[in-house]
């Protein structure tokens, strides 16, 4: 018989909430720029991002619509 503890109960279920926000770091990573050029873009406001407790977060699916228009943009010219 297997018993668990509220705590790893709890433990488990934390474990499959996956995260749907990047810190700005994170985002900066994932777009494969500097976080200072990420910061730029938040400040142009050319990018969507949601400010949180004094931190800017930005979800998965923003930057890949960010990516995606960029990418159209670029057949334009």
């Amino acid at each position: 018989m297997f018993i668990c503890s509220l705590y790893e109960v709890k433990t488990m279920e934390l474990q499959k909430i996956q995260r749907a926000t990047l810190t700005m770091k994170e985002a900066a990573e994932y777009l494969g720029i500097s976080y200072w050029l990420i910061n730029q873009l938040v400040r142009r406001k050319q990018i969507l991002c949601s400010k949180v407790g004094g931190k800017f977060l930005f979800r998965v699916q923003a930057l890949d619509e960010y990516l995606n228009s960029k990418e159209k943009e670029s057949i334009k010219y």
